[in-house]
């Protein structure tokens, strides 16, 4: 049987989370799973996964804080984040500034909801470029 890839979800809402974990079930993804941003960072340094899907708006530390953090420490600088968002549609009503998301060194962005066939396809990208 084929090694699976690691995929570490960063996420705080249950009923993204779940998308997510459905859009992935029948690949050959290990999923791990952290609530908030600090607890990802801290998964990510630990597990190195081959991928991270990262949440913006989270508690704890947020999605452009955890980016820049993996993005800055040389064991996880490689590892491919794709952002999962709904920020777009809420710059207006909350404290993120569109300039955050401008300086983000993720490799792509995904709105939510995820389309699961957008997410697989995105993903599997990265994974088959690492």
């Amino acid at each position: 049987m084929a090694n699976k890839f690691k995929i570490l979800v960063i996420e705080d809402d249950p009923d993204d989370l779940e998308l997510v974990k459905m859009a992935l079930k029948d690949e050959p993804y290990d999923i791990s799973v952290a609530y908030n941003g600090e607890e990802g960072v801290q998964k990510a340094r630990a597990d190195k996964p081959d991928a991270i899907l990262l949440d913006i708006m989270m508690p704890e530390k947020d999605g452009f804080k955890a980016c820049e953090e993996l993005k800055n420490d040389a064991d996880c600088a490689r590892i491919p984040v794709l952002v999962l968002t709904a920020v777009g549609q809420h710059f207006s009503s909350t404290r993120y500034a569109v300039s955050s998301g401008m300086r983000m060194e993720a490799e792509d962005y995904i709105e939510k909801p995820v389309d699961g066939e957008v997410l697989r396809k995105r993903l599997a990208h990265f994974l088959k470029r690492n």
